[in-house]
């Protein structure tokens, strides 16, 4: 419809091409004012008339309205068109009741690469790592349904003096045992006993580069230990990764790339790039206005930009990149601008546009910044087994008899602490609320996956509905059947702008729309009618509805339940 509208306006209007007639129409704020708008301040300048001229001049050219419109009226400086309401139906639901409805082929052909979550090893994975996991995950599912071959990338913190730290300290104050036993709790009790002995004995440090140094030189004894961490930590993280129910494709964290260091050294050096700064190796920044980005330490050791670096050029010669995409922390900004500044000195002009760093705010309790040394942090597992637990204390309550209360259980608390996050947009902080996050009633998760319940409800009684009947358009003409019908038919562009922006809150709040336009019509319009046709045409709407919230929450990596 809206294609007809710009051709209509375009053989009418020879200042304007159709994509610049696109860009400026728009959808009216009130369903009294039309379906599509098309103001004429624009025109004032070229055509030297005051813009309500001009719109009542056009609107008199566009002479008897088509077959899709129900009318033309102006408005002030606006042309307005109210389309030809069983036509507009039709279209819609044509189109929505396909499979493969919001899909596209715009990435066949191309590779997206995306690095995400990465937490650091030897450290339990909390809050903050949870956001970076859940918009990296809605990232890769937006851009597979837009046709792109995407690589998801766990970078792991899984190389550098830490690691030192720690094999330092687990033969100080460590055994096997308890390491066995209490996994990554117990690393992470070595890792701050080290720092607190460290202010008492700062030879521990140099001990500590010492270890590392010799992990960097292939010691034996050194990655030995340092690879048992690395596996003890991934167990958790991936018990972790099932609950959200999320996998990568590559555990591919900085240690893969250290051998892959040498070649970035010899690069800068042969594009004279590396300058000597108090014994370490640097990149001169300043004229980008930005601090110098240090390759090599002064002891001779890497450091994770290089390291980044070197990434960079493997998933490039690897996958051959369309973009490679890195969700991390705001805080994380000018280190990846910095990454990507060398990349680009180094001959390589794609990186201003394929290398993209892609930030997010903080995650706070009740307002207070998450902090570890404050001691006010939660672990991303223990928040989501609270969710779940949560809801199930609800259904016990409300609906004792559900089956699978566990799986429903799960799906629901999960499913509720990713819409939190979700629905904000990513570069805001975000704050655990519980009232707030489960609120079945509010803007959340729980009242989006007890919609698609509820159509799934509807659908289960409806009775003897005829998928292959023909619908009679007229029947679903009514407000609430339109705006839901409008709300529907905007879920291809939804998943473009998602795209286009990299944020996962724009499919959040879309399905969100079409929860409430679908309530709005539940309320408005009995389903189950004696009427067949209206029966049949109404239940449509139903099915369309009930595949768009699961296609949309998909897109979040949220599943739904038959249930609640």
């Amino acid at each position: 419809m809206k294609e007809k509208i710009i051709k209509l306006l375009n053989d009418n209007i020879e200042v304007l091409t159709a994509e610049e007639i696109s860009d400026l129409l728009e959808i009216p704020p009130k369903p009294e004012l039309g379906d599509f708008a098309f103001p004429c301040f624009r025109l004032a300048k070229s055509m030297r008339k005051a813009p309500q001229m001009i719109a009542s001049e056009i609107a008199a050219s566009l002479g008897e309205h088509p077959d899709f419109l129900q009318e033309i009226k102006t408005e002030g400086a606006y042309i307005n068109f109210f389309l030809n309401k069983e036509a507009l139906v039709k279209g819609i639901v044509e189109n929505a009741i396909k499979e493969d409805y919001g899909s596209d082929t715009e990435g066949e052909g191309k590779t997206i690469c995306i690095d995400y979550s990465s937490p650091n090893v030897a450290k339990n994975f909390h809050v903050g790592h949870l956001r970076t996991t859940i918009i990296g995950n809605s990232i890769y599912k937006i851009y597979s349904k837009l046709g792109y071959h995407v690589e998801r990338i766990n970078h792991l913190g899984d190389w550098g003096t830490q690691f030192g730290k720690l094999i330092v300290a687990y033969k100080a104050w460590g055994d096997e045992e308890t390491v066995k036993e209490k996994g990554v709790e117990e690393l992470l009790r070595l890792y701050v006993k080290f720092h607190e002995e460290a202010e008492k004995n700062p030879e521990l440090e140099d001990e500590a580069r010492a270890w590392f140094h010799k992990m960097e030189l292939g010691d034996e004894e050194a990655l030995s230990i340092w690879k048992w961490f690395v596996e003890i930590s991934l167990i958790e993280y991936k018990r972790t990764y099932d609950l959200l129910g999320l996998d990568f494709d590559h555990f591919t964290g900085e240690s893969f790339y250290r051998n892959m260091t040498d070649d970035v050294i010899k690069k800068l050096t042969d594009s004279n790039l590396l300058t000597e700064s108090e014994g370490a190796k640097i990149v001169d920044l300043e004229s980008y206005d930005m601090p110098p980005c240090l390759i090599l330490k002064n002891d001779g050791s890497s450091i994770y930009a290089t390291r980044d670096i070197a990434a960079v050029f493997y998933r490039k010669e690897t996958y051959n990149f369309t973009k490679c995409l890195y969700v991390t922390g705001q805080e994380q900004k000018l280190h990846f601008a910095q990454v990507f500044k060398v990349v680009e000195l180094l001959g390589n002009e794609w990186a201003k546009d394929q290398l993209v760093h892609i930030p997010y705010g903080l995650v706070s309790l009740g307002g207070a910044k998450l902090s570890s040394r404050g001691g006010n942090v939660i672990y991303a597992e223990d928040i989501l087994k609270e969710a779940i637990s949560k809801i199930k204390e609800t259904i016990n309550e409300k609906n004792p008899d559900l089956p699978d209360k566990d799986t429903v259980s799960r799906i629901v608390g999960v499913g509720a602490v990713m819409f939190n996050d979700l629905y904000n947009q990513r570069i805001k902080d975000v704050s655990f609320n519980w009232d707030k996050l489960l609120n079945p009633d509010g803007e959340t998760g729980p009242y989006v996956q007890y919609t698609y319940a509820r159509c799934s409800s509807i659908l289960r009684n409806s009775i003897g509905y005829d998928q292959n009947a023909p619908i009679d358009y007229s029947l679903i003409t009514d407000p609430a059947s339109i705006a839901l019908l409008k709300d529907i038919s905007r879920f291809p562009s939804v998943i473009h702008d998602a795209a286009d922006k990299y944020e996962p809150s724009v499919v959040a709040r879309y399905v969100m729309d079409v929860a409430h336009s679908f309530n709005k019509f539940y309320t408005d319009n009995h389903i189950n009618v004696d009427d067949e046709a209206l029966r049949n045409a109404r239940t449509t709407l139903v099915v369309i509805t009930r595949r768009i919230i699961k296609d949309a929450l998909e897109l979040l990596g949220i599943g739904c339940v038959e249930q609640m």
